[in-house]
């Protein structure tokens, strides 16, 4: 069976069970916080679905601190925060007029400054950048489980193609939350702007600084050793905001991110069975993971257990991750993640571009995770072949990790599209490989 001969209807009526399931399990689980029972309550009531119409399902169980990811919004904030105004305290209290070090009783508070927000930075980089597990040695750790669900061919597999989303929801960004209810769409990238900016900006002064007590820069440099530390000052100030940034009381309700994803994946093998569609030698793939809002934990995990299985047994498998399917006016491929600094399997890529206009949906663009990540970017880290498939407004969207994200902000629509998507994508990489 080709997509074009593939019955409508049976897309239409995924499309209202997703709507209908979304809302269900937002009411009957409650927040989802990587890792915590809610979301294991979550994928046993989707395993109890998909025992009805998968092969085979089952749970990988494995640990990881919910917290650790992002909590370092808190420590670093509160770091600079503390060795700015200690360090002011100090010198106003004189115990820097009895350590004869450097030009003036600054010399001293701008090395400390400094180093910490140097350390600060580097601790940023490490984890929102690259998203490294950095921190999570200071922080306990729990279980946390990924889900699978497999639909195999009638003969030998040859193939696979693996469809995820994750089912954790997001804790709050107060930021965006309170940008779109004061309308003031910029007030946080001005807000982060100034948090993450000034502390470059503190780096680069504190240098300067240090340089302007051992060498003759002129006024430029009496300006440096007098007044530079009001710039740490202010930085300080910004950094108030960078620690009210996450709200870990407040969780978002994650009905478009990313049920919208899990329920894809779900989908996906659900439709083919309702279609009465058999591979030959394509096995499908339904995988559900914990832990994408704690650092893409889940899939690190997942990609390093089935590292061998899918890439040296011999079968050619791809990941197609899907975050989000509700903003139409940007759904894209997105061949590039983690911020810029990961691409994605170019034909791989290609292939589900290719799919989308065979659905008919050519307005696709190849696009940029350009903040953040996606579970996409954990498979293509770890030399797996992946892409990622999503529909959202990356100014960022107005529900974006806060409690606008609930069943009622569902977009149809855009579910139905990213399903013809993804089935398209199913039946070209069956007939093609990743060799297309």
């Amino acid at each position: 069976m080709k997509f074009s001969e593939f019955p409508k209807a049976v897309i239409k009526e995924n499309v209202d069970y997703t709507i209908h399931e979304i809302t269900n399990v937002i009411k009957r689980y409650g927040p989802r916080e990587s890792g915590n029972a809610n979301c294991f309550a979550t994928q046993k009531h989707i395993k109890k679905e998909m025992d009805t119409f998968a092969d085979e399902t089952g749970f990988e169980t494995y640990k990881m601190a919910p917290k650790a990811f992002l909590h370092f919004t808190k420590t670093v904030s509160l770091a600079i925060i503390l060795a700015v105004c200690v360090c002011l305290l100090l010198v106003y209290l004189g115990v820097f007029d009895r350590v004869p070090i450097g030009g003036n009783d600054f010399f001293l508070p701008q090395c400390i400054v400094g180093f910490v927000v140097l350390v600060s930075l580097l601790i940023t980089a490490v984890e929102f950048l690259f998203y490294k597990q950095f921190c999570d040695v200071f922080y306990k750790k729990i279980e946390a489980r990924n889900f699978y669900a497999k639909r195999k061919p009638t003969g030998e597999v040859k193939r696979r193609i693996v469809i995820s989303g994750h089912c954790d929801a997001a804790y709050e960004w107060r930021h965006i939350y309170y940008s779109k209810k004061l309308h003031a769409p910029h007030l946080m990238g001005l807000l982060m702007g100034w948090a993450i900016g000034g502390a470059f900006i503190s780096l680069i002064v504190a240098i300067l600084a240090i340089v302007a007590n051992f060498t003759d820069m002129g006024a430029f440099g009496a300006f440096l050793l007098n007044y530079s530390y009001y710039i740490h000052c202010l930085t300080a100030v910004g950094m108030i905001f960078l620690f009210l940034f996450i709200d870990f009381k407040t969780l978002s309700p994650g009905a478009n991110d990313n049920l919208t994803g899990t329920y894809a994946a779900v989908c996906a093998i659900r439709m083919l069975d309702m279609a009465g569609v058999e591979f030959e030698n394509t096995e499908v793939v339904c995988m559900i993971t914990d832990g994408e809002e704690a650092g893409l934990r889940g899939a690190k995990q997942w990609s390093k257990d089935h590292y061998d299985e899918y890439c040296n047994d011999g079968v050619e498998t791809a990941v197609l991750c899907v975050d989000t399917l509700t903003d139409l006016d940007y759904l894209n491929v997105y061949n590039r993640d983690m911020t810029g600094t990961v691409r994605h399997h170019q034909g791989f890529s290609q292939l589900v571009m290719d799919a989308a206009k065979e659905a008919g949906h050519d307005s696709l663009k190849f696009a940029n995770v350009f903040f953040g990540s996606s579970d996409a970017a954990a498979f293509t880290q770890a030399k797996i072949p992946a892409t990622c498939l999503a529909a959202m407004d990356p100014t960022p969207a107005d529900y974006y990790h806060n409690r606008r994200d609930n069943y009622d902000r569902l977009v149809p629509e855009a579910i139905e599209t990213g399903y013809e998507i993804i089935l398209s994508t199913i039946f070209n990489f069956d007939e093609k490989g990743l060799g297309a």
